[in-house]
């Protein structure tokens, strides 16, 4: 080709391919550079160990092969599982053998995106510097948007594995296309090509095994399908063959019941099927997501996700225009997040860099239309159920910063992990856009060479993103989550039990028992699970005293007994108190406690008592009582003397069951205590103000609070963290806070002005974390 010919075809205006299907080649080395550089960025901005809300409990799962909360994620459990045991002759830790799980789908992913952006490019130049620049700045800005960074270095959730697989399926749906069209007009070859169909079908069945999210992937393939090759659907072929490869992919799904009957030490909603179900049950129940469940109730129930119990998308739980405005907070938080930072809702200082990746993927959008509209409408379509779709069928509350300051009904959390493939589709139109205005300056430039590398500081705005999110992405040095675990099991005494509040007090405790092996003697409870049978029979399982020493470590993956105190691993002041319970925390039967857990939440009323080891107590008028308070006034009346209770300092338990007097503060914890245990000498009556007593408890061991947190509590710099960029857990600072006041409130009883100033400092030094 003649160098005018080719400055010709650099024109942005030109709309035809540049490359026939039949030769144009991938560049595969170059998509594996960029997907390299990518993994590297999540690796040197990787968590050191685990974090808040799900990352706990999808680390432990994956090491102790159990299941997780519905839908279970038994494709992510066996792939993670899979890549920590290949990892494991390097010598890393779990945790960081599957954060790094998590940055590979997403690397992964972005190795696809090159190529397919690659592809969408050959339609606009003949440059493959200008292709190759322009995908990798595709993939820069896709893969360090904030959501998509944030959740490639820690596995948080399991959406990396969903946009890996929906980034492969668009490549392969892309390839098929360019066989399609070079053997356009031949016999041979003609329905052979739709075998990479049947590879699609299978990789969408086995991605429902992870998450159903990947289905949304479903109506872009169909949209590709009917413009390329519509005929394929009456290929007789395709269905022949792609009904038994769809069943192949969703049987993955059979590890639910056959790993929950094997009672692992994680087991949520416990998806078994009754023992006279045969496999045809369980295959029935999975091939109708749930709808066909007889002998599997169980495993249909978490299929179903009944345990959300969410309404249908007719009765919006927010207005729908509220619900847009807080997808709009989180594509806002896209691009610069680290600018007021913890203005977490449309701070001005974000508005330029927000509008201005707005700008360029519309551009990228339309100038992808004009010049290729079968792959425009892919990725048109995709992006549109990702987005839009996604947002009415979530039906989401007022998002947790957008609804606080009118105290409306909020999420419990911020939700833009479930965007994480929208914005990440995003970031390839950007890259698009951005090559389609590097081509337009290179035109007015002179068309040449020279005006091509002239023109190419543009694409620099693809940097944007990396330098503006790093604050706020990079997990880098983050223990706060494991020290938070750590500190607070350790504020448990020998065997006891540790009443939590939710995810981010429980799951993270998990982790450190299950992964790290710490204080696995201590029975968590969390109690919005306590309002289930099943867990209350797992609790059981698990605290019932073993038949023989050592039974317990057969097989720690599963629940066999109650597992033993290890004082090499615990402080050394709970020595003296290593005595084995000697039975189960729950005297209830299957029967008796399906009963309890099928009633329903009551107000209490004047006068409501419950009697626990001898002593009355009276509930507060007005409390709502659930199935969980039932068992665990159950648990005081049998268990309490025989092993200690605490109440994690994150909850209110305690106090609702009218025991706010009746406990002592045990570092992060509230030991209940019985009116002779109060009369010990080391322990300190703390003044009776309930605004007082909600941080004191009624006693304080002051030498043992002390001992716990300046001694036996690990921080790893806590205190010193550069943000707290999460708004929904500043709660977890705000615990070390209210541990230090506390301290410092019973310094002051006994008269020590200058230890409790002391005291507060530190106090303060965690509140000024919690507003960072």
């Amino acid at each position: 080709m003649n160098q005018a010919a080719q400055t010709a075809r650099v024109s942005p205006t030109r709309t035809e391919p540049v490359f026939a299907a039949e030769t144009y080649r991938p560049p595969f080395l170059w998509a594996f550079a960029a997907a390299a550089a990518l993994f590297v960025l999540y690796a040197v901005t990787l968590a050191p160990t685990t974090a808040f809300w799900d990352t706990s409990e999808y680390i432990a799962t994956a090491h102790v092969l159990g299941v997780p909360h519905p839908p279970g994620n038994p494709a992510f459990v066996l792939l993670a599982k899979a890549w920590s045991l290949l990892l494991s002759p390097l010598g890393l830790p779990v945790a960081v053998r599957i954060n790094l799980f998590s940055a590979f789908m997403t690397a992964g992913a972005s190795f696809f995106w090159f190529l397919v952006v690659h592809r969408i490019l050959a339609y606009f130049t003949p440059s493959e510097l200008v292709r190759r620049v322009g995908s990798a700045a595709a993939v820069i800005v896709s893969g360090t948007a904030f959501t998509v960074w944030n959740q490639s270095n820690v596995n948080e959730k399991v959406y990396t594995v969903t946009l890996f697989t929906i980034a492969l399926m668009s490549w392969v749906a892309f390839r098929w296309r360019d066989r399609v069209e070079a053997h356009s007009g031949q016999k041979t070859g003609r329905w052979h090509d739709d075998n990479a169909m049947l590879f699609v079908l299978y990789v969408l069945a086995l991605s429902i095994g992870n998450h159903k999210m990947a289905f949304l992937a479903a109506p872009a393939l169909l949209v590709f399908l009917l413009l390329v090759k519509a005929r394929s659907l009456l290929n007789w072929k395709l269905y022949a063959f792609g009904v038994p490869v769809v069943l192949l992919g969703l049987s993955m799904q059979l590890y639910l019941p056959i790993r929950a009957g094997l009672d692992p030490v994680i087991n949520e909603a416990s998806p078994t099927c009754r023992q006279d179900a045969g496999l045809g049950a369980a295959l029935t129940t999975i091939f109708t997501d749930g709808k066909a469940d007889a002998g599997c109730e169980m495993l249909g129930s978490v299929l179903r996700r009944e345990q959300y119990q969410k309404p249908p998308v007719s009765q919006r739980m927010a207005p729908l225009g509220m619900q847009l405005a807080n997808f709009y907070q989180y594509f806002d938080w896209q691009w610069s997040r680290s600018l007021q930072g913890r203005l977490g809702y449309l701070p001005p200082a974000r508005v330029p860099f927000t509008l201005l990746f707005l700008g360029l993927g519309i551009w990228g959008a339309m100038e992808h239309y004009r010049r290729d509209k079968k792959s425009f409408w892919y990725i048109g379509t995709l992006f549109f159920s990702l987005s839009f779709l996604l947002v009415f069928y979530m039906n989401f509350k007022y998002g947790y910063v957008q609804g606080q300051e009118k105290q409306l009904d909020t999420e419990v959390r911020e939700r833009d992990y479930f965007y994480i493939c929208t914005f990440s589709v995003w970031g390839l139109w950007v890259g698009i856009g951005l090559t389609s205005l590097w081509l337009r300056l290179a035109d007015t430039l002179g068309r040449s060479r020279k005006a091509i590398l002239t023109a190419a500081p543009v694409m620099l705005i693809a940097l944007l993103p990396l330098g503006l999110n790093w604050k706020y992405a990079s997990r880098a040095g983050d223990y706060a989550a494991r020290d938070f675990a750590y500190n607070l099991l350790q504020s448990v005494e020998p065997y006891g039990v540790l009443i939590t509040n939710g995810d981010n007090d429980t799951f993270p405790l998990w982790y450190v028992q299950e992964v790290e092996g710490i204080r696995r003697d201590v029975t968590v409870i969390v109690m919005s699970y306590l309002n289930t049978g099943w867990y209350v029979k797992q609790l059981r399982g698990l605290s019932q005293p073993c038949p023989r020493p050592g039974a317990s470590e057969a097989d720690p993956t599963v629940i066999i007994c109650q597992r033993p105190f290890d004082a090499a691993r615990a402080p050394a002041f709970y020595a003296a108190a290593n005595r084995a319970p000697t039975r189960a925390i729950v005297p209830l039967t299957d029967v008796q406690i399906d009963q309890v857990a099928s009633g329903y939440a009551q107000q209490a009323g004047e006068g409501m008592t419950y009697q626990a080891r001898g002593q009355t107590f009276t509930i507060e008028p007005g409390t709502v009582l659930s199935p969980a308070h039932q068992f665990l006034a159950v648990m005081l009346n049998h268990a309490w003397g025989d092993r200690p209770i605490h109440f994690a300092s994150t909850t209110y338990t305690h106090a609702e069951l009218g025991l706010l007097g009746h406990v002592a503060r045990t570092g992060m914890s509230f030991k209940l205590v019985t009116p002779q245990e109060a009369q010990a000498a080391r322990l300190t009556p703390m003044p009776t103000a309930p605004n007082i007593m909600q941080f004191t408890g009624g006693y304080m061991d002051i030498d043992r609070n002390r001992a716990m947190l300046e001694r036996e509590a690990q921080y790893h710099g806590l205190a010193q963290k550069a943000v707290w960029a999460d708004d929904a857990t500043r709660n977890i600072p705000m615990q070390y806070t209210y541990a230090w006041l506390a301290l410092a409130t019973a310094e002051r009883v006994r008269q020590n002005e200058q230890q409790a100033a002391r005291d507060e400092v530190r106090a303060q030094e965690f509140q000024a974390l919690a507003e960072r």
